[in-house]
């Protein structure tokens, strides 16, 4: 495990002295928990203090700016993702982790469930960017063409994030299906709710290649399930998420503005963390309108006990937009609003 990612020592070393740095918070997702002591020590070399936030880690919108506030931190140093938010008030240094796992043969094994399609769409996250091009070529020689999303407002070519997946949208329509090269499910799930293409994985980390098509079936069943439950709530509760990456107030009382105009019970409820267990201690509110991360909404469906929508699938319940027409531009169909 301690040769799999490249946790990048010296440049983390480099940018504490440089910055002159006394106290450092370490933010760090799940799956590089295991490294805490050796990126910890790493800090600690340099003289400064480090501190590792202990909260969940969702992604790069997920800072703890408060957190450091609280411990008169200098820097954050957060793992794992690439920089999202470019002015939050606090010195970040994103480090990648790039694994350092090759892909060819995970990607060759995957040319067995690709047989019936001619052009793949390739995608990744950061941690195999500069794999990319050793997967095209595995891809080519086994008579694939291939394309790789660069759309605009994309932090780089090829990759998606949670709940992020123009790059893949920009290339939807001229692919056969999509390859995620990566590990689980979650964001080739996506790839799949976005596109509405067939999409494979390609797991360097277990050799495992799999498709979760009936996956993402059964997410669509369940999502137009919930749309049509939240027809019937007369109590409607629009949730604004506290988190540096989530806050969109001004698209929750829009949303809620729009919900009272069609005779809705409407009220705004601000969130720190967006939970079945938080969300329970609400009875009277018949269905939550989630303008925060839409992922929860999505992967945590069947733990809530009334429907939680994502802000694309409240213009459904409004009438602003069919539910065709939602499948057709994808799940996480980014909502300014429509006028």
């Amino acid at each position: 495990m301690d040769d799999v990612f490249d946790l990048e020592e010296d440049r983390v070393k480099r940018e504490i002295v440089q910055r002159k740095a006394r106290r450092v918070l370490i933010q760090l997702p799940e799956g590089l928990r295991g490294q805490l002591f050796k990126i910890v020590e790493t800090v600690e070399s340099t003289g400064a203090e480090a501190f590792v936030s202990g909260d969940p880690c969702y992604g790069a919108c997920d800072l703890p700016l408060e957190e450091a506030g609280k411990l008169n931190v200098d820097l954050i140093i957060h793992y794992g993702h690439t920089e999202l938010l470019s002015e939050v008030g606090f010195p970040v240094v994103y480090i990648k982790a790039k694994a350092r796992t090759p892909v060819s043969g995970v990607v060759k094994k995957s040319l067995s469930l690709l047989k019936k399609y001619d052009v793949i769409g390739l995608t990744t996250t950061a941690q195999h960017l500069d794999r990319l091009s050793e997967a095209v070529k595995v891809l080519k020689e086994g008579g694939k063409e291939v394309l790789i999303g660069d759309s605009k407002g994309a932090l780089h070519p090829g990759q998606v994030l949670g709940c992020d997946y123009r790059n893949a949208l920009a290339i939807s329509d001229g692919v056969d299906a999509f390859l995620f090269i990566g590990g689980g499910r979650f964001h080739a799930l996506g790839i799949a709710l976005s596109t509405r293409k067939p999409t494979y994985v390609a797991d360097p980390f277990t050799g495992s290649v799999y498709s979760v098509n009936e996956e993402a079936d059964k997410v669509i069943r369940q999502r137009f399930a919930c749309i049509l439950e939240a027809r019937n709530a007369e109590t409607i509760a629009v949730i604004v998420g506290l988190k540096p990456g989530q806050f969109r107030l001004d698209l929750a009382m829009k949303a809620a503005e729009e919900f009272k105009k069609k005779g809705k019970r409407t009220s705004i409820l601000t969130l720190r963390e967006l939970s079945p267990e938080v969300l329970s201690q609400f009875p009277s509110i018949d269905a939550f309108v989630n303008t925060a991360c839409p992922r929860v909404s999505i992967d945590d469906a069947s733990r809530f006990k009334v429907p939680v929508l994502t802000v694309s699938e409240s213009l459904v319940v409004l009438g602003r937009l069919t539910w065709e027409e939602l499948c057709q531009r994808g799940l996480f169909l980014d909502v300014s609003w429509r006028s």
